[in-house]
């Protein structure tokens, strides 16, 4: 499960926090910018690892298939039709389209396998039932959990380029504004995760 720590330093615990959209017509528009744009790192990231639970559950299910049909068609004849379903570029589902890169990829990787530590998917056929079956459970608990947080996280997105867009269609902001804060912060690393790149 992901769990929101409040106070915590990693960039999710600040996306989610209470008071990280709070009185967000009064913030200055870099801020907005600034926050929008780490909140879309977020977004693009548990999309990534939503995909790569994606994969997994397709994988254990094929296999679940081919027992029950008793077919002879292996996993392995299906592993590139399952991995380009999930495919691991940007994300371009729920009408979004993400432009960003998985900041922490090695991390995710590293979590997806972890999630199930028995359960050895590159020989799958040699995997009992019943650790298919427990296996599937805890992916797709991970993937309800990485799901519903992907969801809080976008909803937070939607706020700023809301307000954002409010302030351009009122003449509030401008677009000489925007090149000029872009010109101000080109060269910059954006916001630390406060993590080291852990997931």
């Amino acid at each position: 499960m992901i769990e929101v720590r409040p106070g915590g330093r990693r960039r999710i615990d600040r996306v989610l926090a209470d008071d990280y959209a709070r009185g967000i017509d009064r913030l200055p528009m870099s801020t907005l910018r600034s926050r929008r744009d780490e909140a879309a790192q977020e977004e693009t990231d548990l999309s990534y690892l939503r995909r790569l639970l994606h994969a997994r559950i397709d994988i254990v299910r094929a296999e679940q298939e081919r027992r029950t049909s008793g077919t002879a068609t292996s996993v392995v004849d299906q592993l590139a039709a399952i991995l380009a379903d999930n495919a691991l570029g940007p994300a371009t589902g729920s009408g979004r389209h993400q432009t960003l890169e998985p900041s922490r990829a090695g991390a995710y990787r590293r979590r997806a396998e972890a999630l199930v530590g028995d359960a050895d998917l590159s020989d799958v056929t040699a995997l009992s039932d019943d650790t298919l079956n427990d296996t599937l459970a805890s992916y797709r608990e991970q993937e309800r959990s990485v799901s519903q947080r992907r969801r809080e996280v976008q909803a937070v997105v939607d706020a700023f380029n809301a307000e954002m867009a409010r302030r351009y269609a009122q003449g509030s902001a401008s677009v000489d504004d925007l090149l000029a804060d872009e010109r101000g912060t080109a060269g910059g690393t954006g916001a630390p995760d406060g993590e080291g790149g852990r997931a």
